[in-house]
C-alpha cells in the first residue's frame, strides 16, 4: 500500500481515539508499531537504507493526513524524519548502515534534544558539554522539550565541545540518562514530552555525526529543516481537518429558528478560514517540489510553507472554535484538541517571529540591503 493510502487509513482509525490519548498523554505502543509497519517512520529513506524511498510530496501527504487525525502522530514522523534527515547528509557510510535501516523501520524511536532553558529559538547558546574522553565521548548537560523524550531509543544531542557545536547520538539506555516527563502542556500532549538529564554520558567516538564546529550549521540545521517541513504539512492537515467541522457544523446547527450558515458573518468567517487553508497547502507543495528538485530554494521555501501553514492553523482553529461555541471547548472538542496544539506550532522549529524576519532578509537581499552587514557598519561608527 502507498504510504500516502496508509497514513490516510491510521489517521481514519486514530481519529475516533486521538482525544483519549491526549487525555493520557502518550500514544498506544500498537498505534506506534502500526505506524512503523506501515513504513511511515521512513517514507523518505532511501530503500538502500531500508526506508520507502518516497518523494517530498509523499512525506508531506502523509503528515497532512497524520496531522488531521493527531498532532503527535504526525510529530511522531516529524522526530524520526529529523535524525534520519542529518543522519542520510551528514552521516558517514557507517553511521548510515548501522542507524538508518532500524529507525527507517520503527525498530527504534528517535528524539532530537536541542533546546535546553536558556538556548531555544538561540540554539547557539547551548551549554551542554561534549569531551573527547580517549575512545569515548561524554555528554552533560539538561535538555528541555524532547518531543517523545520518554519512549526514545536514539536521541540526537547538541552540545559544545571547546565552544564548538557538536551532535552526539545518544543511546537512551546509556547510564546516565535520565528522563523528566512533562505532562498538562499546552498541546502536543500525546507526544510523550520529556525533559532529559545527561550526568556524563559515555559514547563511541562515533557516535559524533559530523567533525565538531558542524553540529548546529549543518547537522542541526538540516534536522530542524526537516522538520519545518513536515510540521508544515500536519498544520495544512490539521487546518482542512478543523475546517470541514466547521462547515459541517454551521450547516447543520440550528439556532434561534435560523442555520447557523445563514448568518453571513459565518459564512464570511468560513470563506477566510478556506483561503487561508488552500494557501497554505499551495505553498507546502511549492516547497516540496523545490525539494525534489533540489532547488537553492528549498529551504527559503520551506520557512514560507511552515510560517504560512502554522498561522493558518492557529486562525482556522481559532475560527472554529469561535463558530462551534460551547462544543468547540469540549473535552472531547477535536477543534479543541487542535486550537491548542496549533499554537505549538507557531513555535517549534523555529518561532512565527523569527521566521518572518528571515523571510524578509531574503527579500531585502534582492535590493542589497544585508541586516548583519548594517548592524557591523553601525556598530563600527558608534
Amino acid at each position: 500500500m502507498p504510504p500516502t493510502a496508509s497514513a490516510a487509513a491510521l489517521a481514519a482509525r486514530a481519529s475516533a481515539d486521538a482525544a483519549d490519548w491526549d487525555r493520557v498523554g502518550e500514544l498506544p505502543d500498537s498505534v506506534v508499531a502500526e505506524a512503523a509497519r506501515a513504513g511511515l517512520l521512513g517514507v523518505g529513506v532511501p530503500t538502500a537504507h531500508g526506508g520507502g524511498g518516497g518523494t517530498p510530496a509523499e512525506l508531506g501527504e502523509v503528515c497532512a493526513h497524520l496531522g488531521g487525525a493527531c498532532s503527535a502522530l504526525r510529530a511522531l514522523v516529524t522526530v524520526q524524519d529529523m535524525v534520519t534527515a542529518a543522519l542520510l547528509r551528514w552521516g558517514t557510510p557507517a553511521q548510515r548502515a548501522r542507524w538508518l535501516p532500524p529507525l527507517a523501520r520503527g525498530e527504534r524511536r528517535a528524539a532530537f534534544a536541542a533546546t535546553e532553558r536558556d538556548a531555544g529559538t538561540e540554539l547557539s547558546a547551548v551549554t551542554a558539554s561534549v569531551t573527547e574522553k580517549g575512545e569515548e565521548i561524554e555528554i552533560s548537560g539538561h535538555k528541555r522539550w524532547v518531543t517523545f523524550g520518554r519512549t526514545a531509543d536514539t536521541f540526537l544531542v547538541l552540545g559544545t565541545a571547546d565552544g564548538r557545536p557538536a551532535a552526539v547520538l545518544v543511546d537512551g539506555d546509556r547510564p546516565g540518562v535520565r528522563r523528566e516527563p512533562v505532562e498538562g502542556q499546552l498541546g502536543l500532549r500525546a507526544a510523550a514530552v520529556a525533559h532529559l538529564a545527561l550526568d556524563r554520558v559515555r559514547v563511541p567516538r562515533d557516535h559524533l555525526l559530523a567533525p565538531v564546529g558542524l553540529g548546529l550549521s549543518h547537522v542541526v540545521a538540516t534536522a530542524l529543516d526537516h522538520g519545518r517541513f513536515t510540521v508544515a504539512w500536519g498544520c495544512v492537515g490539521m487546518a482542512e481537518a478543523v475546517l470541514d467541522a466547521a462547515a459541517e457544523h454551521a450547516a447543520r446547527r440550528t439556532q434561534g429558528g435560523a442555520v447557523l450558515a445563514e448568518h453571513e458573518v459565518v459564512r464570511a468567517l468560513l470563506g477566510r478560514c478556506a483561503v487561508d487553508t488552500a494557501a497554505a497547502r499551495e505553498l507546502c507543495a511549492r516547497a516540496a517540489h523545490a525539494r525534489a528538485q533540489r532547488l537553492p530554494e528549498a529551504v527559503a521555501d520551506t520557512v514560507v510553507a511552515k510560517y504560512a501553514a502554522a498561522r493558518a492553523a492557529v486562525r482556522v482553529t481559532g475560527g472554529a472554535v469561535q463558530t462551534l461555541g460551547a462544543a468547540g471547548c469540549a473535552p472531547d472538542s477535536l477543534v479543541g484538541r487542535f486550537f491548542r496544539d496549533a499554537k505549538v506550532m507557531e513555535l517549534i522549529e523555529g518561532s512565527a517571529h523569527v521566521a518572518e524576519l528571515h523571510i524578509a532578509e531574503r527579500l531585502l537581499r534582492r535590493y542589497g540591503f544585508n541586516s548583519a552587514a548594517h548592524a557591523a557598519r553601525r556598530e563600527a561608527h558608534a
